[in-house]
């Protein structure tokens, strides 16, 4: 990540330079895509303007902050930073879960791996994947008895983690807790 840091009407003072590089480099551990970081102090007036402008590796987001401490200003503008990139990346990691869920839903894939490829000593695995819906156990007993398979992956929303239930028989399940 490469910070510019440019002042206007007044001189910048290593303390200045070395609390927005200590800043920004806070920022980083929302986001890991940050190209550049451009911040332009500027004094007007007796005003302490800050403005950043972040370039991540699809997006450019912007915040500016006004108050009378340069560095109230620069803090102010990067919490306003912080927000954005939260938000970009809540939109981010949301827009892939729903592409994943697109791509398996009501989807398992098979593949076979042939391991040691030697002639002699063939193994071959099978690989099921299946993407697990959320449901209580009451829910997961009703669903199993309309499916064809002997069992049911599905996370639990009471426990919020990923369970198994098992047709022993027609009245008689077991429900495997990790």
């Amino acid at each position: 990540m490469q910070i510019t840091i440019t002042a206007r009407h007044f001189e910048l003072t290593k303390a200045i330079r070395d609390h927005v590089e200590n800043s920004c480099l806070k920022v980083k551990k929302y986001f890991d895509h940050i190209i550049t970081v451009h911040v332009t102090l500027a004094l007007e007036n007796s005003r302490n303007i800050c403005e950043i402008s972040l370039h991540a590796s699809k997006f450019s987001l912007q915040s500016e902050a006004e108050e009378m401490d340069m560095y109230q200003s620069i803090d102010n503008a990067l919490d306003k930073m912080e927000v954005q990139i939260k938000k970009l990346k809540d939109k981010v990691t949301d827009h892939q879960k729903k592409a994943l869920k697109d791509q398996f839903d009501d989807f398992s894939r098979a593949s076979l791996i042939h391991i040691n490829g030697t002639n002699k000593s063939r193994k071959t695995l099978k690989t099921k994947r299946v993407v697990p819906e959320t449901l209580s156990v009451q829910e997961a007993l009703d669903k199993v008895d309309f499916i064809k398979d002997e069992y049911l992956i599905f996370k639990n929303v009471e426990t919020d983690r990923i369970n198994v239930l098992v047709r022993k028989d027609d009245e008689h399940f077991k429900l495997f807790e990790p």
